[in-house]
């Protein structure tokens, strides 16, 4: 579906998706509205309402970056591997079920974090060569530093998840989201505040037609700050989906001594894919070098992989990106929230969750009702809105899912 053109008076906006809330829609206006901006805005087909800017937004400015549009979770993302296993051998008796419990005794979830015991050589190599690299070092504390080395290879809750899938060809994935955790929450928090600050002492805070919508401008010494502890989460991010994906092919590797081989968890590992959907990118689009906030959204370069999930009881998507420059060469990062929490949790009970995820191994309980498949978009409607950004390569179906 080719995009269409928001009804506003601020710089374009190219909306890819259908029946948008109107509280989405405004927040795409008030970012619009934006002197700072490059060309047009990009609201990929799951876009819905966030803070700020919506989530599923993508950004251009030549000289400025917003905190809040980049979101609190700084470098959420996904990532994705394919096993030598088939579903055969996944659906095998208990296994399943061996594999799920195995990973939540393994992986902390929620607010969770690793003991002093638990942390492995690589995080310690990693903590050791980058905690201390952080602008704000000191304001965040050792008591933040420390948890932030504890909490390398862990979940977290909300929409993070870590599934066990099976593709249209019968190969098994494991595909996991996160992000920065507690310290990338720290880090946003910090400069979203200070941003609003900023402006108030300038003036200008009242002239945008949102405070979250408050930013730095290249050239000032904040503006580097934040572009220097951003890009640290980032990675920060990565490579807890590194250290997370290990623990979970550990667990798998119990119960798969037949294909673990030489004994190498990495010689599980047949393909891999790993994409930030919350972030900052210095890219090139339309001859300009220019700085690509992508709050819910994933890179979609031509023939670059990436990793599109549903729900936990729907299909997720491993594509390939067409490079539209319309979009800044971006493509959606889900299947998008279509209630809030909160409405989820009022509107459905535990036999509707139970229902839902029929078929899948996962926990069914009060505690994720607000993760029921049908408190976000259908993800095959959001795919087929797309078809000008990605080309699929795969369809996933979960059979295991762990939630936070």
């Amino acid at each position: 579906m080719p995009y269409r053109l928001l009804d506003n008076t601020g710089f374009p906006v190219r909306l890819w998706g259908k029946n948008v809330e109107e509280q989405a829609q405004q927040q795409l206006r008030n970012v619009s509205a934006l002197p700072h901006l490059f060309r047009h805005v990009a609201a990929m087909p799951d876009v819905h309402y966030g803070i700020g800017a919506t989530v599923g937004t993508v950004l251009a400015s030549t000289n400025m970056v917003i905190p809040a549009a980049v979101g609190v979770d700084i470098g959420c993302g996904v990532s994705a591997v394919r096993l030598p296993m088939t579903r055969e051998w996944l659906m095998d008796g208990d296994r399943r079920q061996r594999i799920r419990r195995g990973i939540e005794h393994s992986i902390p979830v929620g607010f969770g974090q690793r003991t002093e015991r638990q942390v492995s050589t690589a995080a310690e190599v990693w903590a050791r060569k980058n905690l201390k690299r952080t602008r704000l070092q000191a304001r965040l504390g050792e008591k933040v530093l420390e948890k932030a080395r504890l909490q390398l290879g862990t979940l977290g809750g909300g929409n993070h998840f870590i599934e066990v899938c099976h593709d249209e060809m019968e190969r098994v994935w494991v595909m996991l989201h996160s992000g920065s955790r507690h310290i990338g929450k720290q880090i946003a928090d910090h400069y979203i505040k200070r941003a609003k600050e900023r402006m108030k002492k300038a003036g200008r805070l009242g002239e945008l037609p949102d405070p979250n919508l408050a930013h730095f401008t290249e050239g000032s010494s904040d503006f580097r700050d934040y572009l220097s502890d951003l890009y640290w989460a980032q990675d920060y991010a990565r490579f807890n989906r590194e250290e997370m994906m290990r623990g979970v092919l550990e667990e798998i590797s119990r119960t798969a001594g037949e294909w673990v081989g030489k004994g190498s968890v990495q010689g599980l590992v047949q393909e891999r894919v790993d994409c930030h959907h919350n972030y900052v990118a210095r890219e090139t689009h339309f001859g300009r070098k220019v700085y690509v906030t992508r709050k819910g959204a994933l890179s979609a370069k031509r023939g670059e992989a990436a990793v599109i999930p549903g729900s936990m009881g729907s299909p997720s998507y491993i594509v390939s990106g067409k490079g539209n420059p319309d979009s800044f060469q971006s493509c959606a990062h889900g299947a998008g929230r279509r209630m809030s929490r909160k409405e989820a949790k009022r509107r459905f009970a535990v036999e509707d969750l139970v229902r839902q995820t029929e078929g899948v191994e996962c926990r069914k309980d009060k505690g994720v009702l607000d993760e029921i498949p049908q408190a976000y978009k259908d993800i095959d409607t959001v795919m087929a809105q797309q078809a000008d950004l990605v080309e699929v390569r795969h369809r996933l179906r979960q059979v295991i899912c762990v939630k936070g």
